[in-house]
């Protein structure tokens, strides 16, 4: 993956303006579903708190009564005569008037107590009881709250008083019930709840319609409940110090109040919905807000493509293509911006203004290769002319007027081909017939000592080459290898290089004699003047300042000596070098 980071151009626009279009759209999305939850907490806070107070006032108000209806038990045992009588041993009338008047007792005080549904009182010394009750109670209800007050009565009669602090939860004939028992020597007071009579202040709570109260022991089994929720799966074995959420998908916002007077608890499951009535409008706001710049990115991105991005690219593919030398290419105008339709015409108008710049550019450059050519034609030519008037000069001292005569008409072909050659190229076959004049004339002058050969094949002699090139190769070895009591061979050979990735011209011109120095081969491979004892040879200087200006890397020249002895100059040139007809 990383390696894939790698390989994206994070300094070009498309990248910088996606990445520009991130850091804008994410930070607002992200505030957006922040300010979302923040508001989801922020009533599910104020919900909580609101009905953790109601539900805190009402438990405070339950114990408070529960507290009450303890005192007042107790103070049934201590103040009471009947109720002390009960638990006495006394004649039978005086157990059933002081039985008559407890029950009496126990009807009266029931309508102060709002939140205790009946009193009960058990002698011990009898194995009798009374009680008394709201409302009305079928002959099996009351015979199971009974049977279950006598059996709790018998079980605490074994146990250690502080194990009989609080009220406790007791099922009785299929209901829940809290209850208290105190005893008092032979004497058990007690008084039961309900557990749906501690709801009945809290029916007005708002928990929505599909919300419901309940109460709860100590373990989170319900005791009773306002809407039987059991497949919603609740779960209320937490603390209720904070209020959660539960059930599938946390619907359910669950706040609770235990209670300090026994193990039970106040539980109230509002349904989440019901508590963010109001709230879906915003939260559909932020979701449309936020699909909305999800959309909005690709769709941003899309039309700062077709306005941006797209001639930007055009530019770009145009300046690479320009770089690489196509200055003929424009930009064709298209739908844009106005700011981009300027800058491409100003693109335009600038690559034009360059191609006419190198037009001129190369138009110089042409000109000033042709002034270098005539220069170095006027440099070979007095140097040639020397040469011939001392051959003339010794002819005419031996009186060899049959060879001035012949040397003359040599020498006239020869200057004939030296004023019309202006042109920057010949053919090999009349370069070739002027080297023939030129060695005429020296063979004239050395008739014992130099011979010449040529050897050119006939669909090589249209080949096309710089004029007077070969006669600066013949002039060195004439000059520095012909000796007069050494005999010379020259020989030039031309031959076709057809396994090149060009059809090249082999020219190669070769002697017997001393060969060329050290300094002057070194000179040569250098591409300066080369220098010796013998002076400056400027002449092959001067053949390859030619070729170079000429045909540029497509031809060279290469100067060796032959072995064992000789100098051997080649020459390399393109086989299809068009030759221009006009002369200058």
């Amino acid at each position: 993956m990383f390696r894939r980071l790698a390989f994206i151009p994070w300094n070009s626009i498309p990248v910088k303006l996606v990445l520009g279009l991130l850091c804008m759209a994410v930070p607002l999305i992200a505030l957006l579903i922040y300010n979302n939850i923040y508001s989801v907490n922020v009533i599910h806070n104020q919900v909580a708190a609101s009905n953790k107070n109601l539900m805190s006032i009402y438990m405070k108000q339950i114990d408070a009564q529960l507290a009450e209806a303890e005192r007042h038990l107790v103070s049934l045992t201590m103040t009471d005569l009947n109720v002390q009588a009960m638990g006495e041993q006394v004649s039978e009338d005086r157990y059933m008037l002081a039985k008559s008047a407890v029950s009496r007792r126990l009807i009266s005080d029931l309508t102060i107590y709002p939140y205790t549904d009946g009193f009960y009182v058990y002698s011990m010394t009898r194995h009798d009881e009374v009680e008394a009750y709201k409302g009305s109670l079928t002959y099996a209800d009351l015979s199971g709250i009974r049977k279950e007050m006598e059996s709790k009565v018998k079980q605490l009669s074994n146990q250690p008083f502080y194990l009989n602090a609080q009220w406790k939860v007791q099922q009785m004939n299929g209901k829940f019930y809290l209850y208290r028992l105190i005893r008092d020597q032979n004497l058990f007071v007690g008084a039961w709840v309900k557990v749906s009579t501690l709801l009945e202040p809290l029916k007005g709570m708002r928990v929505g319609e599909k919300g419901a109260l309940f109460v709860l022991d100590d373990q989170g089994r319900t005791l009773y409940g306002t809407r039987d929720l059991s497949h919603e799966g609740l779960d209320f074995a937490r603390s209720f110090d904070h209020y959660y959420l539960s059930g599938t998908s946390n619907a359910y916002l669950i706040v609770g109040e235990s209670s300090g007077k026994g193990g039970f608890s106040l539980t109230a499951a509002i349904p989440d919905l019901s508590i963010l009535e109001n709230l879906p409008y915003l939260s559909r706001a932020t979701a449309i807000v936020i699909a909305l710049a999800l959309l909005m990115l690709p769709l941003s991105f899309l039309f700062l493509q077709q306005v941006l991005l797209l001639p930007l690219r055009k530019m770009v593919r145009a300046m690479r293509l320009i770089g690489e030398g196509n200055f003929s290419l424009r930009i064709e105008p298209t739908p844009a911006p106005d700011e981009i339709q300027l800058v491409n015409r100003t693109f335009n108008t600038m690559i034009s203004r360059i191609e006419e710049l190198k037009i001129h550019v190369y138009e110089e450059q042409i000109s000033k290769q042709r002034a270098e050519l005539k220069h170095l034609q006027l440099q070979i030519n007095p140097h040639f002319f020397m040469n011939t008037l001392n051959i003339l000069y010794n002819l005419a001292q031996v009186k060899q007027f049959g060879l001035i005569q012949e040397t003359t008409m040599s020498l006239v072909h020869y200057f004939r081909y030296m004023l019309q050659s202006n042109q920057t190229l010949v053919t090999l076959s009349d370069e070739l017939l002027h080297i023939r004049n030129y060695l005429h004339i020296q063979q004239m002058r050395f008739p014992n000592t130099f011979a010449y050969d040529i050897h050119v094949p006939a669909y090589l002699e249209k080949t096309a080459i710089p004029p007077l090139m070969l006669q600066t190769i013949v002039e060195n070895t004439i000059k520095h290898a012909v000796q007069t009591n050494e005999p010379i061979q020259l020989t030039i050979e031309v031959e076709l290089d057809d396994l090149a990735e060009e059809p090249m011209v082999n020219i190669v011109i070769r002697d017997n004699g001393e060969g060329y120095s050290e300094a002057a081969l070194e000179g040569s491979r250098d591409g300066r003047i080369p220098v010796d004892e013998r002076g400056e040879h400027i002449g092959l200087w001067n053949v390859r300042e030619r070729l170079r200006l000429q045909f540029g890397d497509r031809a060279r020249m290469e100067c060796y000596n032959d072995d064992p002895q000789g100098a051997v100059t080649e020459i390399i040139i393109p086989l299809n070098a068009p030759i221009p007809d006009n002369k200058e």
